[in-house]
């Protein structure tokens, strides 16, 4: 009986991972078909007569016309593009990675009046999507005199930033108050503590807060093609990558978009896989409080 008992269990077991890994493979298998879809597409040649169209998965004839004409012509600066919205993600990366960090660690360290108010208070304020903000955040500008560029861009993704600070304190709140005492004992100053002794040993929620930082405005459309179009002043050479694509779809030109994408999703791609191991250890540590 409990040979029979036993057999019975390892058989459930086994059922019960072989239809996990069911599930995963549909999941990714779902996950990655937009992306096949899209290299696909990227190398169709639609100039053809009665050629590849974008309800066909398949290409009846392969070219890399899409590539070339992305990066030839005049009319669509597409490295231009790139390198706008790249200097656009650096700066913003490097300035709410500094903020962030700054803000979780004071949160997570000093003990002052108001805290858990001013705490649950960015958490609501975070629960409500940005676009919400557009229109304030664009007459701001203006009054401002930054409307004039797509590197203003840059003062709304930083301004909010602190915002996101629970993912990092939940991390500080992990490392031990021991060290602090330590430094202090010593004569070191909070900021000591902070810049020589915590953020060596915080590698992981650094490379985490510097990915999402990065990330955000490197595939940011809505509030971009925003300042686009409602300045006079930002001409095509200035768009982003997300909105000098959105202004190729409207010229019906699908491959050309595609390559575009295929070109745009490639940094991220590979800094993700680069880093990843880094970004898992920032969420799991960061997750153990809060």
């Amino acid at each position: 009986m409990a040979e029979k008992h036993f057999a019975s269990k390892r058989f459930a077991e086994k059922s019960n991972r072989v239809l996990v890994y069911v599930i995963l493979t549909v999941v990714s298998v779902i996950w990655i078909f937009p992306f096949f879809y899209l290299i696909l597409q990227s190398f169709a040649n639609y100039a053809v007569a009665g050629g590849a169209d974008s309800s066909k998965l398949f290409p009846i004839q392969w070219t890399g016309d899409n590539y070339v004409a992305l990066f030839t012509s005049t009319t669509r600066p597409f490295f231009r593009w790139w390198i706008n919205t790249f200097l656009i993600a650096f700066a913003t990366s490097a300035l709410q990675t500094v903020l962030v960090l700054m803000t979780s660690y004071a949160l997570s360290r000093l003990r002052f009046t108001g805290r858990q108010g001013l705490m649950k208070l960015m958490l609501i304020l975070g629960m409500f999507p940005g676009f919400l903000g557009m229109l304030v955040n664009y007459y701001i500008l203006q009054l401002l005199g930054l409307n004039g560029s797509m590197f203003s861009l840059i003062v709304v993704y930083v301004a909010s930033s602190a915002m996101s600070y629970y993912i990092a304190k939940g991390f500080f709140d992990t490392v031990s108050r021991s060290l602090d005492e330590a430094v202090m004992i010593d004569g070191g100053s909070k900021n000591t503590v902070f810049w020589r002794i915590i953020l060596p040993l915080s590698k992981p929620i650094i490379i985490y807060t510097i990915l999402i930082s990065f990330t955000a405005p490197w595939g940011d459309f809505m509030f971009g093609n925003f300042i686009a179009s409602a300045s006079q002043n930002i001409t095509a050479a200035d768009y982003t990558v997300a909105v000098g694509l959105y202004k190729i779809t409207e010229q019906a030109e699908f491959g050309v978009f595609c390559a575009g994408a295929v070109m745009v999703s490639i940094p991220i791609t590979v800094l993700f896989f680069w880093l990843q191991r880094y970004y898992v250890e920032g969420i799991a540590g960061g997750a153990v409080k809060g």
